[in-house]
């Protein structure tokens, strides 16, 4: 199987699970991926914006990551966590655990804060390129976060440099910036959307699957939507599409992955819906919000199977 064939899906950017008390869950993370594999997503990411990796140490995403591959032992699952840090030092030694364990991709993030150049950024993914040459790497393109965007140029030039760059997640509004970097890249570039509602539009302009927050809450319709579309079966494709607007919005109710967590804790999937500082548990306002939410499109959220 070829790696574009492995990561072709919809893939599960999973929120990290905490105890009430703070702690990470490990307990309600492997359940999670159970109920992911279960319900349709061919594969599993963590430690991505969802995963609220900022509030973690290196030593806490490694262990999830290892947690989440001994889940998947024995399955055909993709698995690609976020191993990327503001901090080079901390990329390189998460990214270390990654390939130490196996995965079939690291997706990094851009640096986060310091707003480098278009310059230092290419020299920043050449340096993770250059010290794991035989590990697929995916560029992380999330401006809203980050406060800086890979350019399309600056993407394509790494892509041309380096075999190992294979692939990019593009988690911004501007369509037109996914359609620049697939044209510079060429048609081998593995793309993802992670913007929920510009998952599906990606398809045709050559994206391979959808690493969409929706799937925490979701998983089986947003695998039926991506499923739909390869199929050609554009009218399901776009029924599923509208009909989780909804639940795209609950996501995003207050600070992503509050709502989530939330509604995943009330339905008996994870023990807590518990977030870490300087992110706050879902209000009283906003659980209101997301009540109303949920009976608006409760019928595309993914039955608790596990």
């Amino acid at each position: 199987m070829t790696l574009r064939e492995k990561l072709s899906g919809a893939i599960a950017p999973l929120f990290t699970p905490f105890t009430d008390e703070g702690e990470v869950d490990h307990d309600s993370l492997r359940r999670m991926v159970r109920w992911q594999l279960a319900n349709g997503s061919i594969g599993i990411s963590i430690g991505g914006s969802t995963g609220e990796p900022s509030s973690q140490t290196i030593e806490e995403r490694a262990a999830a990551i290892r947690t989440i591959r001994e889940e998947l032992a024995g399955s055909d699952a993709a698995f690609v966590p976020g191993t990327g840090s503001a901090k080079l030092n901390e990329t390189l030694e998460l990214t270390a655990v990654a390939q130490e364990v196996g995965v079939d991709a690291a997706l990094i993030i851009t640096p986060y804060y310091a707003r480098p150049t278009q310059e230092a950024l290419y020299q920043w993914y050449a340096t993770v390129a250059r010290e794991f040459p035989d590990l697929p790497l995916i560029a992380y393109n999330v401006p809203s976060r980050t406060a800086v965007e890979l350019a399309p140029e600056t993407f394509a030039r790494l892509y041309r440099d380096f075999d190992n760059i294979v692939g990019i997640k593009e988690t911004t509004k501007d369509f037109e910036h996914f359609s620049r970097t697939m044209h510079l890249a060429g048609p081998d570039l593995l793309m993802w959307s992670g913007i929920e509602l510009l998952c599906l539009p990606l398809i045709p302009l050559g994206g391979i699957g959808f690493i969409s927050a929706l799937s925490n809450i979701a998983p089986a319709a947003v695998a039926e939507t991506y499923a739909a579309a390869v199929a050609g079966d554009w009218e399901r494709a776009r029924e599923l599409h509208y009909g989780v607007h909804p639940l795209v919005d609950l996501l995003f109710v207050e600070t992503n992955p509050a709502p989530a967590k939330w509604l995943m804790a009330e339905r008996g999937l994870i023990s807590s819906g518990h977030v870490r500082p300087p992110l706050i548990g879902l209000t009283d306002q906003g659980i209101a919000r997301v009540e109303a939410l949920v009976a608006e499109a409760g019928q595309y959220l993914t039955e608790i199977n596990i």
